[in-house]
């Protein structure tokens, strides 16, 4: 089976560090991605919200690098996480990241490389932070 994700957006909140009891580094994100279509004579917009799982290092220069609004192309595996809460089965799809790449709004300033060695890119149309839940 392949499993493989590929996706570019902005982040709608701040990555959130934390450490498991082993001491191992896992950072959440929560990337906004949208994708414009024409629907009979106008466009349309569709955005989609997903959480995004980094583990290690890279987790750690995420939470270190990355804020609210910056673009990023996350690379890694789709995975479904289930719990149970207040007696109902809950689930979720998550990306498992296994290369998070900052696109643009470098704090060297627009036109300079990155931490991640990559150029900056324009920012998409719109950054938005509404979020379905």
């Amino acid at each position: 089976m392949f499993n493989k994700v590929i996706l570019i957006g902005n982040l709608t909140k701040d990555p959130e560090l934390r450490y498991t009891p082993q001491g191992t580094p896992v950072c959440s994100l929560r990337i906004a991605c949208t994708t414009k279509y024409k629907a009979s004579d106008s466009m349309k917009e569709e955005t989609l919200f997903i959480d995004v799982v980094v583990w290690g290092k890279q987790g750690e220069s995420a939470a270190q690098h990355l804020e609210k609004g910056r673009s990023v192309l996350v690379e890694g595996r789709l995975q479904e996480r289930r719990w149970e809460s207040e007696g109902q089965q809950k689930s979720k799809f998550e990306i498992v990241a296994q290369s998070v790449k900052f696109l643009y709004g470098s704090k060297r300033g627009a036109g300079q490389e990155n931490s991640s060695g990559e150029g900056d890119f324009p920012p998409p149309d719109e950054t938005t932070d509404l979020e379905p839940f």
